[in-house]
Formats: C-alpha cells, structure tokens, sequence
C-alpha cells in the first residue's frame, strides 16, 4: 500500500527528454478548451460557503434545470450502476428514431455532441487533409482538426455569422469536413434555409458536412432549416444534437447524431464502447417525452430574451441578436467585465478566444437570475 514519499526517498527522475518531445506536435500545439467557470470554483476563489446565490450563466445551460420526469428515471435506475450500460443505447435509439421517423440504424450517440465531432475527427481527418468552419465558430471544431494534425480553415464572418457562399468557394480537394453551427455559438446567429440550400448544392461528394444543432430547439423562426429534412438528399451530411441545453441534461453528458446508415456504421468503428452511461441513457429517454417541461423551458428562454434585450437597449449597449439561450453583449473588454462581475456572484462567460474581446456571453436565465445580472452589469458598466 502507497502511503506517499518518506523524506529521504528520491523525486520523480529528471529527463532530458520531455513529455512535450514525446507526444505528436499537433497535439502540443492545442490550446485546451476552456469552459466556464463552476459555481464551486468561484465559491472556492471567493471563500464562499453559501452558493445558492450566485448566478451562473455562463454555459448556455437550462436555467430550470432537468425534466422532473428525467430525474426520478435516474433515481430509479441507480440500483443499476454495477452493470456497464447497453452500448447501443437500444431505448432510446427506438424513441428518437420514431420521433424523427427514420430508421434507428441511422442513430449514433455519444459522450456530448462533441465526443461525436472528435469521432468524425478520428474518421475522416489526417495531415493533409482541411476542416473548413466559420471565423467565431465553437472553439472544439479548431480542436479537433489539430486532434488529427489536419489544417483548420477559418473563412471570416458576415455580420457574424455564416457566409456559406465564401465557405463553398473555399472548398479544395483536401477540404473533407465542413462544421456549422445553426443557431452559431457564441455569436447566435441563424442562417435560412434558402443560403443552406445553395451551399449543400455546391459541396462536393468528397466533403462531410456537419450540421451541430445544439440550440435547435430554441429557434422559432418559420426560415429555420431542420437539418434532418435534408438528410436524405444529401448523403454525407451529419446533423448532431444535444441533451446538454434545453433538455438540462448537461451534466449527464449524451448527444447525438443523424446520417446515413452506412455513414453510421462506420463511425461505430471509433466509437468508444459504453460511451453513454446508463443514467444518460435513462434520463435523455425521460426527458424526450417530458413536453411540458420543454414548452416551459422555451418560454422561459424566450420571455428571458425579451427581458434582456429591453433591459440592454435601456442601458445603451450593443449586442448581437440571438437565436440560441445565450447573447453576446458590447462592453469594451468583455474579460474585465466578466471578472468585476464575480465578486458579484454574476458568472458570464468572455469570448476573447473566438476573436471577440469586446463583447461577453450571457446565457439567458430565470427572470430573477437575469435581473441580477443586468442589476450588476449596470453597477459594473457604471464604475
């Protein structure tokens, strides 16, 4: 049994050779991601014992938290957790798959949507090769190019979101995935479904398309493009989506993806065994039919936008119109801003790593905890 280091016994061996030297050099050359920060991190920082207070909209998480239902399916199979879970997830692979009307063989499911994009990185990325993505696109598309040591191609923003047109122009032959995000995180801008249209005509049969609909379900807009309607005419276009967000399932950790039932055999290939735990599994499946607490939480979200908004024009700031539960709001120095507001109890998120140190992200919350937030945002702007 180890009981630690005795005084006189030798430390860790000193090499010439670093950890650094040994690994591949795309790998030492990513920036890691970083999320926003937890509640008990700040607690921790602040000295704080009492954290019901502090407001934490940072991670563009469900301010209601997850369905009642899904909660006591989790509670329900807890008696289960000595067992691996079903690797295929054949429940809720059945449900999704009648909801959606396709077949269920076209389901893939993953740690997160983003272990499915680090699955399709593993799949169809190599040196040589290109992933295309937007200027102010979600940060894990640039990681997992690096990931797989292929080139990542930024093309610039219109208005912040989405030029498709310049995206399809900057197709080569190396170029082999293509991720967008509708509604886009963190800028939240949405692209219609005419421009979605003349982009897949023109992406040739070479290139993947990745469709991440994370905040899909928050968008009320008749112009939207549901990525599953195109599926079928387009066969190398993947559509993944997330328990993470409306659902409030974040810290359960499932998503998962659409394509082609050949597309989706072979990303069962590289795809972990038991990526999805049981608990995921049980409480996704709960809460897909848990409608009354999806209606409240995109009417929570929209009536919390509104609120914002109003409150923001009152206050004379700019931002960018949002189609997701997140805004993205002109300060100056959005770092700054967002580290006065702690002290506060206020939790926001900078976005100076996608290219925006001006503004900062807040996600939309209750009414209450978006009052506090705009309340300490005005004290902060104020100072």
């Amino acid at each position: 049994m180890y009981y630690g280091r005795g005084a006189d016994e030798p430390s860790e061996k000193e090499t010439a050779v670093s950890w650094n030297t040994l690994a591949s050099e795309n790998i030492t050359n990513i920036r890691p991601y970083i999320p926003g920060k937890p509640v008990d991190e700040l607690g921790r920082e602040m000295g704080w014992t009492d954290l019901h207070k502090v407001v934490k909209l940072a991670s563009n998480e469900n301010p209601l938290g997850p369905s009642p239902a899904a909660m006591e399916a989790v509670r329900a199979a807890l008696g289960n957790l000595h067992r691996y879970p079903e690797s295929g997830a054949y429940y809720l692979r059945q449900r999704l798959a009648q909801i959606h009307g396709i077949a269920p063989e076209r389901l893939i499911f993953g740690n997160g949507s983003n272990e499915l994009l680090v699955v399709l990185g593993n799949a169809f990325l190599r040196p040589g090769l290109e992933l295309l993505a937007s200027q102010h696109a979600f940060l894990v598309y640039s990681l997992v190019a690096s990931m797989f040591g292929a080139e990542y191609v930024e093309i610039p923003a219109k208005d912040y979101g989405h030029d498709l047109d310049a995206m399809a122009d900057a197709i080569t032959e190396r170029t082999r995935l293509i991720c967008l995000a509708n509604p886009n995180n963190p800028t939240g801008t949405m692209f219609g479904r005419a421009a979605f249209a003349r982009f897949l005509k023109r992406v040739p049969e070479h290139v993947v398309v990745v469709l991440d609909e994370a905040y899909s379900e928050y968008v009320d807009d008749p112009d939207y493009p549901n990525g599953l309607d195109y599926l079928d005419h387009h066969p190398h276009l993947v559509v993944t989506r997330t328990f993470s967000k409306i659902y409030g399932l974040a810290g359960l950790r499932i998503g998962y993806a659409v394509l082609a039932q050949e597309g989706a055999l072979l990303l069962e290939r590289v795809r972990q065994p038991f990526n999805v735990g049981n608990l995921a599994q049980v409480g996704a499946l709960a809460a897909l039919d848990d409608t009354a607490h999806l209606e409240r939480s995109k009417r929570v979200n929209a009536d919390g936008m509104k609120q914002v908004v109003r409150r923001l024009d009152e206050m004379g700031l700019s931002y960018i119109p949002s189609r997701g539960n997140f805004i993205m709001i002109e300060v100056g120095d959005g770092a700054a801003v967002c580290k006065a507001m702690l002290p506060h109890g206020v939790i926001g998120r900078p976005v100076a790593n996608y290219g925006l140190p001006q503004f900062f992200r807040l996600t939309i919350g209750t009414e209450a905890e978006n009052e506090t937030a705009l309340r300490v945002l005005g004290e902060v702007m104020n100072q």
